[in-house]
């Protein structure tokens, strides 16, 4: 992790001062002083003190003139989104997921790893390591280079990052993710419900942006949702807020099932195929794929109903690996929910898909850097 500066380093108000100039770079950079000193609201002599401070301590650089640029251009500064990297994992029952990003979140490589439910636990251990191993060679970095490790998985994660309870991945319950994932890399880490994760994402760069209140469907071979309630997402007092598919009555748990079995599903079609190949069918009209689909959505009508009923979002989103047969899916959910709610909130198809995940780890690590580093209270890091 970066070292961070003591109190005398910076006064009060050039610190202040400095995570102005660092919060306006980071929306909108490359900027040149005048534009700074306005987006700031500083005086321009104020406003170059900071930018020459904040490249001495390498938060800031300057950029390149434009080519074709004629005469004597403006100098323009940005922030070093390079200084340090962040590293987002989605750990699935199918599929490990890592992606590489720099400090502002924008993703600079990805690399996937294929395993099952039932993969033992050291193979499993095994597949991140290597997931997050080829993700930093892709990206031309090291572990060394990493301030911040987010990951997101099934289950119930307390509040200290071990799992606990998973029924989709059984060898998962009681581990102790945080702890293991410290052990491997050093640098921060953090773990967290991967359904609230693409809640996050979804709200940051997806559907959901600029929306107080959201119910997240996390649709794929298994169920999972998560609530953002006042523009943020909610983990409850436990940390189980969204398991709603735990309880039976909901119907969630095994709706899946309706699309992946489904009778006209060739044989010896891959498991992570099946249920695709339901939905494609369904939208070429075939009825027997059209009957698997009004099953699942009256599945999960249930439940999501009950979540609109309790929360009365403005927005459900449709997310997760499902989402991408949202025009199958969304017209018959829509008729379910406006029958049992009363009122029907925006229905919306995710535009993350089963990215979102490892996208919203991205997301939550960033504002974890913001929160230790960029806000008021917070000692300024020096970049390494």
């Amino acid at each position: 992790m970066p070292p961070t500066l003591r109190g005398g380093d910076l006064s009060r108000l050039r610190q202040l001062n400095a995570l102005t100039a660092i919060a306006a770079l980071r929306a909108a950079g490359p900027l040149t002083l005048s534009t700074l000193a306005e987006r700031t609201g500083l005086s321009r002599p104020s406003t170059k003190e900071v930018v020459d401070e904040l490249m001495t301590l390498g938060w800031v650089e300057e950029t390149p003139p434009a080519q074709g640029t004629v005469g004597r251009p403006a100098r323009r500064y940005r922030f070093r989104a390079g200084s340090g990297y962040l590293v987002g994992l989605d750990i699935g029952g199918h599929n490990i997921r890592a992606a590489l990003a720099d400090l502002n979140g924008v993703i600079l490589s990805e690399t996937r790893q294929p395993v099952e439910p039932d993969t033992p636990l050291p193979e499993r251990l095994a597949a991140i390591e290597r997931a997050v191993a080829s993700c930093l060679t892709l990206g031309g970095k090291t572990i060394e280079d990493v301030w911040i490790l987010a990951a997101g998985t099934i289950g119930v994660i307390t509040a200290e990052g071990r799992i606990l309870y998973c029924a989709a991945i059984p060898a998962w319950t009681g581990f102790d993710l945080a702890g293991h994932l410290r052990r491997l890399f050093p640098c921060e880490v953090l773990v967290e419900n991967d359904s609230r994760l693409a809640a996050r994402a979804e709200a940051v760069r997806g559907a959901a942006r600029d929306v107080d209140d959201v119910v997240f469907l996390h649709v794929g071979r298994r169920m999972g949702a998560a609530v953002i309630i006042d523009g943020k997402v909610h983990r409850g007092f436990g940390a189980a807020a969204g398991e709603i598919a735990m309880l039976p009555q909901a119907q969630l748990f095994d709706a899946s099932d309706h699309l992946q079995n489904c009778a006209i599903i060739p044989e010896g079609t891959p498991p992570a195929d099946a249920a695709g190949y339901t939905l494609a069918a369904a939208r070429a009209g075939d009825p027997v794929a059209l009957a698997a689909v009004e099953q699942y959505v009256e599945d999960l009508a249930v439940g999501t109903s009950a979540m609109v009923l309790l929360l009365d979002p403005q927005v459900v989103v449709l997310g997760g690996g499902f989402s991408r047969s949202a025009d199958v899916l969304l017209p018959p959910l829509r008729a379910r929910l406006e029958r049992a709610c009363m009122r029907l909130p925006d229905l919306r198809a995710s535009t993350l898909g089963d990215e979102c995940v490892v996208t919203g780890a991205i997301d939550y690590a960033v504002a974890h850097l913001d929160d230790q580093h960029f806000t008021p209270d917070a000692p300024l890091p020096t970049p390494r």
